[in-house]
Formats: structure tokens, sequence, C-alpha cells
């Protein structure tokens, strides 16, 4: 078994792998479709779990089993047993940017020592509540600092910042509108 050391790696991306990855995608664009399914069930009060099912790679289904916990805190009727789902939001929003982050610094051959995001958003519960149908029931703007460290240089870490913001899933999700196509059943 090859040792991860003994791998083309930066910031522990395999860069040959990657670059097979992104060859095959280019070879047929159906290899680099992916789908997600998760499933939530109401546990109680402001409590849900989610079970992530499976993810699809190139119209192969590949089995999953992790379960995201979802709770409100105390002041906003829950039991504070876990983030809420505005916290997870901005995680899953966080969390995919960091992927693009090191991964765009590694094909770039940048090493990082720190890569860390600070996001922060408001609401106004007037929104949620119906209390008045001119407040939006979400946010208006979120607000985030990205840090990186390295042996990178200030500009390097901006054409990497300007690239993620480009290519980041969760960030073009949450930066443009999504059509939800909901059903009750």
């Amino acid at each position: 078994m090859l040792d991860i050391a003994q791998k083309n790696t930066v910031n522990g991306i395999d860069l040959d792998a990657l670059t097979e990855a992104t060859e095959a995608i280019k070879q047929d664009p159906a290899n680099g479709m992916v789908a997600f399914r998760v499933r939530t069930e109401w546990t109680g009060q402001t409590r849900s779990e989610t079970t992530v099912d499976s993810v699809t790679m190139g119209g192969e289904r590949i089995a999953r089993r992790h379960k995201i916990v979802a709770d409100e805190p105390y002041e906003l009727l829950g039991t504070d047993s876990a983030p809420n789902p505005q916290e997870l939001l901005m995680s899953a929003i966080n969390a995919c940017m960091t992927v693009g982050y090191v991964a765009q610094a590694a094909v770039r051959g940048i090493t990082l020592s720190a890569c860390r995001i600070e996001m922060a958003g408001e609401l106004d519960l007037r929104g949620f509540l119906g209390l008045d149908a001119s407040v939006p029931n979400g946010y208006r703007k979120l607000d985030y600092v990205v840090t990186l460290e390295g042996d990178g240089t200030r500009e390097q870490y901006e054409e990497i910042h300007q690239a993620v913001k480009a290519t980041s899933p969760n960030f073009y999700n949450i930066n443009r509108a999504i059509e939800m196509n909901g059903r009750l059943a």
C-alpha cells in the first residue's frame, strides 16, 4: 500500500487522483454528475435528525450513512442539543469553501498551515413569525472573513479566493436563487 507521504500530495490532496478525475470528466461529462440524498426526520420539539443516504457519482450509487442533528437554542424554544439550521447552513457553506481553498492552494503547489472562515449573518424573526410581510424570512447578506496561512503570497491567496468564489458549489447555491421543487406527500 502506498503511503500518503509517497504520493504527489499537497495539503492532503492527491494531485494525481485529482488530475485523473478531471481528465475522466473532460472525456465524459457524465462522470462529473454528482447527486446527493438526505432524509430528515423530526424527533420532537425543535429537534431533527438528518441521515445522509447516498451519493451518486457518474451514475454509480455509493451508500453513505452519516447523521446530522439540528436543534434550536433554549431562547428559540429548543433544547440546545445541537446546532440550529442557520448554523448548519453557514457550516455547510464554510465547509464547501474550505475544500475549495485547500484544493485551489494544492493545485498551485501552495502548502497551507491554516485555513479559517468566520461567517456571520443576521435575520429578523418578524419574517419567520409572519409578523411583517415586508421583512424577509431569511438573510439579506452573509459576511465572512477567510484567513489563509502558508507559503503562498498575498497575490496567490487573492487568486485562490477569487477562484473559490467562482467555483464553490455552496457559494454559488447561496449567492444565487435555487429552484426549490417541493411537494406534499
